[in-house]
């Protein structure tokens, strides 16, 4: 089975891709922005747009059967590895021990300018 995801719950596509897709019980999701789906905007604080990715994230993830729990690796992009620890922070609130494998990696640049991305891989039951 293969399926596009599609929600109204995250921010729809700005190019030519889909939010997420999934192939038989593996999800892959497209890079989440921090752009909140109801109004179109993005805070200057990359906390919150930690937050945003990751709510982002989940309505991905929840629209294609899957979830946050079943997460088994996350790839984040930053602007600033200063902004590593705030990072973790906000990401140990949606993620529990076992952990997921994760990557964090500096990037000189973001899709609209934003501090943060985070796109990941997850199962389905």
């Amino acid at each position: 089975m293969e399926k596009v995801i599609e929600t109204p719950d995250a921010p729809p596509a700005i190019g030519p891709y889909s939010q997420g897709m999934r192939f038989g019980n593996l999800v892959v999701t497209s890079g989440q922005l921090p752009i909140d789906p109801e109004t179109g905007e993005v805070s200057e604080d990359t906390k919150e747009q930690a937050h945003q990715c990751l709510k982002n994230l989940k309505a991905v993830l929840d629209a294609a059967g899957s979830g946050m729990n079943r997460v088994k690796k996350v790839t984040v992009f930053v602007r600033d590895m200063e902004e590593f620890s705030n990072i973790n922070e906000v990401y140990k609130q949606y993620f529990k021990v076992p952990f997921p494998a994760r990557s964090l990696v500096e990037v000189a640049r973001l899709p609209k300018d934003v501090k943060v991305e985070i796109e990941a891989l997850a199962t389905v039951d």
